[in-house]
């Protein structure tokens, strides 16, 4: 099954596919979307739509996991991030994928065991979970491109019944 993961965001948007076999997954591309902050809302979006839409039509995603929103401190800022994400469901939408949301906490507690690790925490896990550190020639990934990788390794482990007893602990 090929997922593909994506971190929205207004100026830099992750994205990042895996390929699972069994309970294997390996990296099939990531990478970033990015706009440019002082381009107008508008132009973002699109670039962010058009972005994504060539690497589903790239790497032909059976579905699509998108890292939900979350309100914080400012919430102008949440709303932007939310029509980044709008952008990111249409994309998905439009190409006929079902899509899957996970909240910013559950995807670090499915890769690092800990719902408050740090962006090199779990970059550094997704990269040893898909043996990336193995390979010398590899180029550095961006976080926001590791951080969608970890959102499609969460509901990878989601529909494989791994992150299961997590969410059993995480209940008591």
């Amino acid at each position: 099954m090929i997922i593909l993961g994506i971190d929205p965001g207004s100026v830099i948007t992750g994205y990042g596919v895996i390929d699972t076999r069994g309970r294997n997954t390996r990296l099939l591309d990531c990478g970033v979307v990015r706009t440019g902050s002082r381009k107008a809302l508008p132009d973002r979006l699109k670039l962010i739509y058009d972005g994504l839409c060539e690497v589903i039509d790239r790497n032909h995603p059976e579905l699509v996991a998108v890292e939900s929103t979350f309100g914080g401190r400012f919430p102008k800022a949440a709303l932007v991030l939310g029509h980044a994400r709008g952008v990111a469901l249409l994309a998905a939408a439009n190409r006929g994928l079902q899509v899957w949301e996970y909240a910013p906490r559950d995807v670090k507690m499915a890769i690092t065991r800990a719902g408050g690790a740090s962006k090199q925490q779990v970059q550094y896990l997704v990269r040893a979970m898909l043996n990336l550190d193995r390979d010398p020639d590899r180029k550095p990934m961006p976080e926001d491109a590791s951080d969608a990788l970890a959102v499609a390794i969460c509901h990878f482990h989601r529909i494989t019944g791994g992150i299961q007893a997590v969410d059993r602990i995480r209940r008591r």
